[in-house]
């Protein structure tokens, strides 16, 4: 029967409950218990390795590379190329460069390869991509091939949005390793190439490659029919580096030394030059020549377009470079002088960087990957003599010259990234974002071995001139180490080492220290140093210095970096916000678009104006800045306590008499070079 009694607590019934089951559930048995949810796991499958390593051996005949560029109006290029292959051959391997000297990083386009097909003879071949690299193809041959033609176009983009377009109906930027295949198992500079292109009529196209041949050949830049052009047969190393600029508003002007201004513009009117202004690239020539003391090319050619409707380039080779500045950056002198750094930088990239490169930086195919790691000194240090051309040389006033030096500077100042991230480590930037915008860049870096890696240099030149009395600078180590084998047109490569050993040659100190502390240690103080040893100083001002003047003008931005912490664009919408800014606290982000300031609606000049009037309010007064601003479909309004005015970089010369470090690097080594009204023409002109 039941107790009427009382009922007990709940807590020691339950106790005594749980241990009668587990009492029951150990003395079941094992059969009884519920299993575990099954869970299955896979073994990896290894990808096959079919592509076979490359050996520094010549490849057996020659390929014969056709391509025809006429097609301007749809931006296609369609290609024909002939492959030698030995009798006996079951399976051709052919790739397409992944990695090219120069991009630093994988910058192959093998999605703009289409309608490829293979064939031995009449006989379509088939083929596959390599599963594990996409840049790989594999032909699988029948008995007694002895050539195998591949016929395909390159898809040129059509707008930015697609990738950088390089024909336009004006102009055509032809780079071979976007549009060929070269055999695997062989260095490049063992496979040799007979190229072949046809232009449209009454284009001029210009090259570093050597022998051209036919009808493209004539100094005449008009004919009745496409220009067809051949050259010798070359390796297919150097083809790669000796792209090509045609157009059919193009000249070309004589500037001593075997160099050479190859131009090409959207119009005839832009290729107007004063014979004043084309002198400073004369002097520029002369300039370098003299800083590295010697020649690492037989002969050199600018590759320069003035445009703004095919693609923005600056990459360098060994007897050429690859530059596009403004429409207006030869007939706008003055106020396009912010714009004419890439052609200094490029050239010294002759000697630093082709010429003398950084060991994991030579690789010995387009497929092996490289290590950055040293570009420091690659871009870093051309970046600094790019600088210092530009300023000898006349192609940029030295106002322009101090102040990106300015700008570079100012960059480093109170950095969140430099906190966490050093220089070295930057230079791995390339492969890891491959320069797509970043929403909070002051923080997480980009490839700031170049600006920072260029302040580094200047130190180093300041040190050795304060050592050595002025004797000696960084000139002295240019030539020690980059001007070495006059005539050498190869590479040679170096390591960490050979630099402090060099240096130490220059004037003996701990160089080792000073790279290594500078370049791969984050949360050092802002790299300033080289600035005041050189007899300058960092300031503050409320108008930008004549370099970032002309460039935001021309990018149409405002831009408040050091004072709001944010870069507007035309349109209204914030583009950048510096980590840690008043506007970075007032959670102003990427794509927030800018409708009013204190009531007005937003111009540039408005929003100026409030922050300098902010500058006046008392202390304790509520904050001066209110805006409203849009993102999305949200509206809302932010303050901003802000009070510090408007501050851009400038470089501001110490008290003192004569000139500064500083002047002295900058200052020209020779003697202007003679103006020279008329362009020339030589015979490397197709």
């Amino acid at each position: 029967m039941k107790s009427l009694a009382r009922p007990r607590s709940p807590l020691p019934v339950l106790l005594l409950a749980a241990t009668a089951l587990g009492t029951a559930l150990a003395a079941a048995p094992a059969a009884a218990q519920t299993p575990a949810p099954a869970r299955s796991a896979p073994m990896a499958v290894p990808l096959p390795q079919l592509i076979p390593a490359p050996r520094d051996e010549p490849y057996p005949g020659t390929i014969a590379l056709e391509i025809d560029a006429t097609d301007v109006a749809r931006g296609v290029y369609r290609v024909v190329e002939r492959i030698p292959v030995t009798e006996g051959t079951a399976r051709l391997t052919l790739l397409l460069p992944e990695w090219t000297p120069g991009a630093h990083a994988p910058r192959g386009r093998a999605e703009q390869v289409a309608d490829l097909r293979f064939y031995a003879g009449e006989r379509l071949l088939s083929w596959q991509r390599d599963p594990a690299d996409v840049f790989a193809f594999h032909i699988d041959l029948p008995a007694g091939t002895r050539e195998v033609t591949a016929r395909f176009v390159h898809t040129s983009p059509l707008q930015p949005a697609e990738g950088r377009v390089t024909m336009t109906p004006e102009m055509l930027n032809l780079e071979w390793d976007l549009m060929s295949f070269y055999p695997a198992g062989h260095y490049t500079r063992r496979i040799m190439v007979r190229p072949t292109v046809t232009f449209p009529r009454g284009w001029r196209a210009f090259t570093a490659l050597d022998g051209a041949v036919g009808p493209a050949s004539s100094a005449s830049p008009a004919t009745t029919a496409p220009n067809t052009a051949s050259w010798a047969p070359v390796d297919y190393e150097t083809l790669v580096d000796s792209p090509i600029f045609a157009g059919i508003h193009a000249q070309r002007w004589d500037l001593g030394q075997n160099v050479a201004m190859n131009v090409v513009a959207d119009d005839p009117k832009l290729l107007a030059i004063k014979p004043e202004h084309l002198a400073t690239y004369r002097n520029l020539v002369n300039e370098a020549v003299a800083l590295y003391g010697s020649r690492h090319f037989d002969h050199y050619e600018f590759l320069l377009a003035l445009t703004d409707r095919m693609g923005g380039i600056g990459l360098e080779h060994h007897r050429s470079s690859e530059n596009q500045m403004e429409p207006t950056s030869w007939i706008d002198w003055t106020g396009m002088d912010w714009d004419r750094n890439v052609i200094p930088h490029e050239l010294s990239h002759s000697w630093d960087g082709k010429f003398r490169r950084p060991a994991k930086l030579w690789t010995p195919d387009f497929r092996q990957p490289m290590g950055d790691n040293l570009l420091w000194v690659y871009e870093g240090q051309n970046q600094f003599w790019g600088y210092v051309l530009a300023a000898r040389s006349g192609v940029q006033t030295r106002d322009s010259v101090l102040g990106m030096l300015a700008a570079n500077a100012a960059g480093f100042v109170d950095s969140p990234g430099r906190a966490w991230r050093s220089v070295e480590d930057t230079t791995f930037d390339p492969i890891m974002a491959a320069r797509k915008p970043k929403p909070y860049a002051s923080l997480t870096r980009g490839e700031d071995y170049y600006t920072e890696g260029a302040l580094v240099w200047l130190e180093a030149d300041q040190l050795i001139r304060a050592g050595t009395g002025g004797k000696k600078g960084m000139d002295d180590f240019a030539k020690a180490f980059f001007g070495i084998r006059d005539g050498d047109w190869g590479t040679v490569t170096y390591e960490f080492e050979d630099l402090v050993t060099t240096l130490n040659g220059i004037y003996p100190h701990d160089w080792d220290k000073f790279l290594r502390e500078r370049i791969n240690q984050p949360g050092r103080p802002a790299p300033l140093a080289g600035i005041e040893q050189g007899g300058y100083k960092l300031v503050w001002r409320d108008t930008p210095n004549p370099f970032e003047k002309g460039r935001f003008a021309d990018a149409r931005v405002l831009s408040l970096t050091y004072s709001l912490g944010v870069t507007i664009d035309k349109d209204a919408k914030v583009t950048a916000v510096r980590w840690g800014s008043p506007a970075f606290e007032a959670a102003l982000v990427n794509g927030t678009k800018i409708v009013s300031v204190n009531g007005r609606a937003y111009d540039p000049a408005v929003l100026r104006d409030a922050i300098t009037a902010a500058k006046a309010a008392p202390a304790g007064s509520p904050a001066p800045l209110q805006l409203v601003v849009q993102r999305g479909d949200a509206v809302r309004t932010v303050t901003i306590d802000y009070r510090g005015g408007l501050r851009y970089p400038w470089l501001e010369k110490a008290p003192g008499k004569g000139p500064a470090g500083l002047d002295l690097l900058l200052a020209p080594r020779l003697r202007p070079a003679p103006t020279a009204a008329a362009a020339t023409t030589v015979p490397r002109d197709l």
